[in-house]
């Protein structure tokens, strides 16, 4: 069997940074937001493009605060989250490991919308992510959403 992993970045590694990704994901569509925010570092930046298809203009959120209120809001407007019917797809995710306690991960990502009815594609980017290891948990520390 070939080994998969990626070449200088311990497995276990690699398989906790994937974890964090997938969890994010899963969590953005249909868990709590309170499952979601035990991902993300106190300190964390999101950084996102204008956004022309939510109608969003560029925000950079600093601090778990701010990227709570930015979900929450996503989630009133039924964007994302549990009965919007959306789903965060992530894949061809690439992991390295920066030092001891700091991870990047890039990764595509892709968008579902009605995904109880006719499933269709509302947008497609990548993720450039800074992971940092908390309390003996990797968590999310930055993350730069790109469109395209």
């Amino acid at each position: 069997m070939r080994d998969s992993s990626t070449p200088g970045v311990d497995p276990t590694l690699r398989d906790q940074v994937l974890d964090v990704l997938a969890r994010l994901a899963l969590t953005a569509d249909t868990g709590e937001v309170e499952e979601y925010l035990a991902l993300i570092a106190e300190d964390a930046v999101w950084e996102f493009p204008d956004n022309p298809i939510l109608g969003t203009p560029a925000q950079r959120l600093t601090g778990k605060a701010e990227i709570e209120e930015g979900v929450r809001s996503r989630r009133a407007r039924g964007v994302q989250g549990p009965g919007s019917y959306t789903q965060h797809v992530v894949t061809s995710v690439v992991v390295e490991q920066l030092g001891e306690d700091s991870a990047r991960a890039r990764a595509a990502w892709m968008f579902l919308a009605d995904t109880i009815g006719t499933p269709r594609i509302s947008g497609v980017g990548h993720y450039d992510d800074l992971l940092r290891l908390v309390d003996g948990r990797w968590m999310m520390a930055h993350r730069q959403v790109s469109f395209g």
